[in-house]
């Protein structure tokens, strides 16, 4: 059972939550008495309670989902509070929905989205993995987050061909490092206040790092916001290119190591904005003439399921006309879905600029 202070602090975050009038967050719209009572008494077997789930969005009342999941069970026994914040953000992903089976399809379909050069900059696929049989960043144990670096940092010196690279521990990291891999946009920092106030960042730097290829093609975030974030990236448009060598990558890895999967929500990541397929692939892409006006680019993103953030991802602004656009659905399709409503939206979308006054 959750003790009194646990359920004390919950009590209050409720009371704070239904005061917050000004706040649009998927949980103060889906956390109501009857889901709170509910849920308030619950405990997964690692020991996360409701208030791990919800304390960042509790503390920042500017969020846009607010509750974050401590382990994978806690995505079954606070159902009634997960449920219909995945159904609403992955939009009408209902909890009788089953996200089907782990598919990339046949990748020689893919092509490259701007063989010409002239609008795509660069082109990134990724997709977060978590790690059977460990929970997530505010239940783990400095023991464990050491011990997850040594598993997947034992199979990344396995790595050959294109994938052959170093690992970068964060501990102990020396100046010169650092800067080299903050100029390559390579480093990630400390969790934001988002991540701190989940209790995401606990025993920093402890077990986080980042690998890459000598290519600096191929990147994996270890134990950032999520066990693992596996990247594959190159300039220009040759998607093919790039989903191959994140589907090698993760194969190599998930022989040795077992994912967190589950049968009706896919992959499970921290955040539940990050399921299913956990793919994001994306472009930072230049078209002039449909991004005069953003409202009209966002529109037509829309359309074909894809969404537009600033050059440096959420949060920020287009620089020099450079916007970031992803497939926004991540749930209830395949991989190869999920890449192909990227590929053809962004063939589309190039095709409109070309023949734009």
């Amino acid at each position: 059972m959750v003790d009194q202070a646990t359920l004390d602090k919950l009590e209050a975050g409720f009371q704070k939550l239904q005061a917050a009038t000004d706040c649009k967050s998927l949980l103060k719209k889906y956390l109501t008495k009857e889901v709170f009572d509910q849920c308030k008494g619950l405990k997964t077997k690692l020991g996360a309670s409701l208030l791990d789930c919800i304390q960042s969005g509790v503390e920042n009342l500017d969020s846009g989902v607010g509750i974050y999941a401590p382990d994978a069970e806690s995505y079954t026994l606070f159902a009634p509070i997960f449920n219909p914040i995945i159904e609403d953000y992955h939009e009408g992903f209902k909890p009788s929905d089953k996200h089907p089976p782990t598919d990339f399809g046949d990748i020689n379909t893919l092509v490259d989205v701007d063989p010409t050069g002239k609008y795509v900059v660069s082109t990134r696929v990724r997709c977060g993995r978590s790690l059977q049989g460990y929970a997530f960043n505010p239940c783990l144990t400095e023991a464990n987050y050491k011990e997850m670096e040594d598993k997947v940092s034992s199979i990344f010196a396995s790595f050959e061909g294109e994938l052959k690279g170093k690992y970068y521990p964060l501990t102990g990291m020396d100046k010169a490092t650092q800067q080299q891999l903050i100029d390559d946009h390579f480093l990630f920092k400390e969790g934001d206040r988002f991540l701190q106030a989940a209790n995401a960042c606990r025993y920093w730097p402890t077990g986080r790092g980042i690998y890459h290829n000598d290519a600096k093609t191929f990147l994996v975030w270890c134990n950032e916001e999520d066990h693992m974030r596996v990247i594959s990236m190159q300039k220009g448009g040759d998607l093919k290119a790039i989903v191959k060598r994140l589907v090698d990558a993760v194969n190599i890895i998930e022989k040795k190591l077992p994912f967190s999967h589950d049968d009706r929500l896919g992959f499970l990541t921290f955040c539940p904005s990050n399921l299913g397929t956990t793919i994001r692939a994306s472009v930072h892409i230049a078209l002039p003439k449909l991004a005069k006006d953003k409202k009209v680019l966002e529109d037509i993103a829309a359309k074909f399921n894809l969404q537009v953030r600033g050059t440096r991802g959420e949060h920020t602004e287009s620089e020099g006309g450079v916007y970031d656009i992803s497939n926004k659905r991540r749930m209830g399709l395949t991989e190869y879905q999920a890449i192909r409503e990227m590929q053809d939206g962004i063939l589309e979308m190039i095709k409109m600029e070309a023949a734009a006054p």
